[in-house]
């Protein structure tokens, strides 16, 4: 009696792990891709404008599969590929101050500070503005003597050293921007709709974790 009783228990536990097993394959989606794989650099291209300047100096891969700029100098990491109607997420936190970055989408050619494309901005209490550079514009930018376009609400980050969540939702001619749950921004009639993905290094020190791209339908 007491051997079918273990035998039945080993049963049961083979049963729950394949159901676990499973539950995690059906939540997991095919469709994400983790952009920075939290090991190297692949599928990235790093770009410092100064010459004689390493720029595994000035980004770093850290243990947690955390991607370390350290913000000088100026320069930004963007990816290899180009990607257009797609949606970004990705975690990032100051370390010791705040400071200014930003996140670079419909980057076109050619790499330099800084290359044609919008930013959504990650400067402290800044995050979500968004910047025309080099000649890209949308219809919500009517102040042409300034490149920036304010968010909707106050700010919402969280404090420093704590992490925070950013998502990009890149649609046809639409980028939305998201920080922490809240709708703080949204650009339509964008003049540039596809190109590379970048961050920026503009003086403080910033991490980023967790960079993930879900294709879109078109």
């Amino acid at each position: 009696m007491r051997r079918f009783a273990t035998v039945m228990t080993g049963l049961l536990i083979c049963v729950c792990l394949a159901g676990a097993q499973a539950e995690k394959k059906a939540n997991e989606d095919p469709k994400k891709t983790a952009l920075f794989n939290g090991k190297d650099f692949e599928g990235w291209k790093l770009f410092i404008p100064e010459a004689g300047v390493d720029p595994t100096t000035v980004w770093e891969v850290r243990e947690g599969g955390v991607l370390h700029c350290k913000g000088k100098p100026s320069g930004y990491i963007r990816t290899k590929a180009p990607y257009e109607n797609y949606r970004l997420t990705f975690e990032w936190r100051w370390l010791k101050e705040g400071g200014n970055s930003g996140l670079l989408v419909h980057i076109q050619e050619e790499d330099k500070v800084w290359p044609k494309s919008i930013e959504g901005q990650l400067g402290s209490h800044d995050a979500a503005d968004f910047w025309v550079i080099d000649g890209t514009d949308f219809k919500e930018h009517t102040n042409k003597d300034d490149r920036r376009v304010p968010k909707m609400h106050e700010h919402n980050e969280k404090p420093i050293g704590e992490w925070n969540q950013y998502e990009a939702v890149c649609e046809g001619n639409t980028i939305r921007l998201t920080v922490n749950g809240l709708l703080q921004n949204v650009a339509t009639e964008t003049t540039v709709t596809k190109g590379y993905i970048g961050f920026q290094s503009e003086g403080t020190p910033i991490e980023f974790r967790n960079i993930v791209l879900e294709p879109l339908g078109k």
